[in-house]
């Protein structure tokens, strides 16, 4: 079945979040009791203090907001098959309304799908749930309510990678390395976004970060279909 997806209805997306405020105090007292009664398993293992494992708050979207979110796809021109990349990014409720836009408008049809590495588990509903609290009716592509397994319209190239093993994680820098694919890591990861926001200032790095591994989890893609990867440098075009 994997091999009769055809890639170009597909659009590949990753998303960048941080925590809602740039610091613990900067929360009301209100919320910061909540967070510490969210978060109150997590940090019971690690003994840690609700103030300082809020730097963790950006992997949920009740305390976090999204800053980027970056979608490719496939194209052909002349017979060369090449990857398209746009980024939405700044303003949660804007860069939301315009992705919505994009969906709308490009990627409502039923054969069309998205695909993210573990997606289904973060990405789509974290979209999904920031749409909710910034007042924003939710894409057809995004609202499960009410669908049937076979009528979600998801990939999620973790999920394929387990074949059915469902204990099993992998992550993208790891999957990447083992498929020959090189590497979407620059000079940040994941767990140094929320600094490069809000210390450093950088959304730019932080949207080429994004961008990287969104061409990652389409590269996974044509290795799951046994076909050659794309250079990035040759074959991504950016808008």
């Amino acid at each position: 079945m994997l091999q009769k997806i055809d890639l170009k209805n597909v659009l590949f997306l990753d998303i960048e979040t941080v925590p809602a405020e740039s610091s613990f105090e900067q929360l009301s007292e209100e919320e910061q009791n909540l967070f510490s009664h969210k978060t109150a398993y997590q940090r019971k293992t690690e003994e840690t203090s609700a103030s300082d494992f809020y730097e963790r708050a950006g992997i949920w979207a009740e305390f976090g907001k999204i800053i980027c979110i970056s979608v490719g796809y496939f194209m052909e021109s002349n017979q060369l098959l090449n990857f398209r990349i746009k980024s939405f990014f700044g303003e949660e409720v804007i860069l939301l309304n315009d992705f919505s836009q994009l969906i709308h408008t490009h990627f409502s049809k039923p054969e069309q799908l998205l695909c993210a590495h573990n997606g289904k588990e973060f990405d789509f509903p974290f979209i999904a749930r920031r749409m909710i609290v910034n007042g924003i009716n939710i894409p057809e592509k995004l609202n499960l309510f009410g669908k049937k397994p076979w009528e979600v319209a998801h990939l999620d190239t973790l999920e394929l990678w387990k074949f059915g093993d469902y204990k099993h994680y992998t992550s993208l820098h790891l999957l990447t390395h083992i498929l020959g694919i090189p590497s979407p890591k620059g000079d940040i990861d994941g767990s140094k976004v929320a600094e490069v926001y809000y210390k450093e200032k950088d959304l730019e790095r932080i949207v080429k970060y994004c961008e990287r591994d969104v061409w990652a989890v389409a590269q996974i893609m044509l290795k799951f279909q046994n076909k050659p990867i794309l250079e990035f440098e040759s074959n991504v075009l950016t808008d």
